[in-house]
């Protein structure tokens, strides 16, 4: 019996191995192994082109289209001036500004018109003279009768003196005219510096004024982006804008160019104008001289163009996809920076660019597509940083 327990343990332990060596037989040789996908991941949009009109932005500062430093243009006291005419004042075209005493210039006037009075009549008095001389001389020889005998000397004299009065009462009247003093146009103030009581003589410099009927702003114009000015400048619209916490935007017409590249910047400078600055006759905006104001205009179509995020692009050089799925760059040409993006040229439509690329990224690359973007604008699909 002692055998019997030794064998049995033994036995169990042996129909044992021999089960588990019946299952790896019975398995199949064939082992399931999965393959690794190793390749990187990106994104891709399909490129389409467009036209496209560049946008052109600068600033300036506004300043008034003319300044005029206002003299008098007679001799004399002033009487009065008007209220608005102070530094800072607004005036309009025409208000008068000022008065000098007038005294002495319409006692001119009446004198002038005397004078002018007597030469007429001294002209009638020799045009008659003159006849009867005509008439006498027909009875008398040729020989005997003269431009003294017939008074052309002393009518030529006379027509003078009539046509010297009449200057002289153009000046009398000229001259008091002056002295009212108005405004040559609608204008600020900048400054006075008379008043009341003072004695003037003719040039005497009696205030500045400056032009606020229009306005002009000069911007500077960088290299890069004078080769897409419009062709036609000339009243060209412009949006003016100005940053003082209301983001107040109007337009205003281009004029013209300067003419001239700065040789330090080598920028050239357009003018734009902007009518009634100071809102004296209409509601637009006020705005002040030496106010800096942003400046934003279209400039040249380009045809055909691509706009890609600047981040696709380094050294000029962009990656795409190809039927294999496997990447390839393409050198592009550069037109033009807008903002964070690329205008570029060439021969693109309907091909893939890969808006994600590899972190080391080669040409014949195997990449898996995540996903096909599908957007007419790239703009919207540049990469997160």
């Amino acid at each position: 019996m002692k055998w019997i327990k030794l064998v049995a343990p033994l036995a169990v332990i042996a129909l044992g191995g021999l089960g588990a060596w019946a299952v790896i037989a019975t398995a199949s040789d064939e082992t399931i192994t999965e393959k690794l996908d190793t390749r990187p991941v990106v994104t891709v949009d399909t490129m389409s082109s467009q036209n496209y009109t560049v946008q052109i932005t600068s600033y300036g500062e506004v300043t008034p289209l003319e300044s005029t430093r206002l003299a008098a243009q007679v001799t004399g006291e002033v009487i009065s001036w008007n209220p608005a005419f102070v530094a800072g004042g607004l005036v309009k075209r025409g208000d008068t500004l000022f008065s000098i005493e007038k005294d002495t210039y319409e006692a001119a006037l009446l004198q002038a018109e005397a004078a002018l009075a007597s030469a007429k009549a001294q002209l009638i008095q020799e045009q008659a003279q003159s006849r009867v001389a005509e008439q006498q001389a027909k009875n008398l020889p040729s020989s005997r009768v003269s431009d003294l005998y017939l008074r052309k000397p002393q009518l030529l004299s006379a027509q003078a003196a009539l046509k010297s009065a009449q200057a002289q009462l153009k000046i009398a009247q000229r001259d008091l005219e002056n002295c009212v003093i108005n405004a040559p146009y609608d204008a600020l103030v900048v400054s006075r510096i008379i008043g009341v009581g003072d004695y003037v003589t003719a040039g005497t410099l009696t205030a500045t004024l400056n032009n606020v009927e229009t306005a002009e702003v000069t911007f500077p114009i960088a290299g890069f982006d004078r080769a897409f000015l419009p062709a036609q400048l000339s009243d060209h619209p412009a949006v003016v804008s100005i940053d003082d916490g209301q983001q107040q935007e109007f337009t205003a017409t281009i004029n013209r160019d300067a003419g001239i590249i700065d040789t330090a910047t080598r920028m050239t400078h357009l003018i734009l104008r902007i009518d009634d600055p100071y809102g004296l006759r209409t509601n637009s905006p006020k705005v002040k001289f030496g106010t800096y104001v942003n400046v934003a205009f279209s400039g040249k179509t380009l045809d055909d163009v691509y706009r890609v995020p600047q981040e696709l692009i380094t050294n000029n050089q962009m990656w795409l996809l190809d039927s294999d799925g496997k990447l390839y760059s393409e050198q592009v040409n550069v037109l033009r920076q807008e903002g964070g993006d690329f205008l570029i040229s060439g021969s693109y439509n309907g091909a893939e660019i890969v808006m994600t690329p590899p972190e080391y990224p080669q040409n014949g690359m195997a990449v898996k597509v995540l996903k096909k973007t599908n957007h007419d604008d790239l703009v919207a699909q540049r990469p997160a940083r």
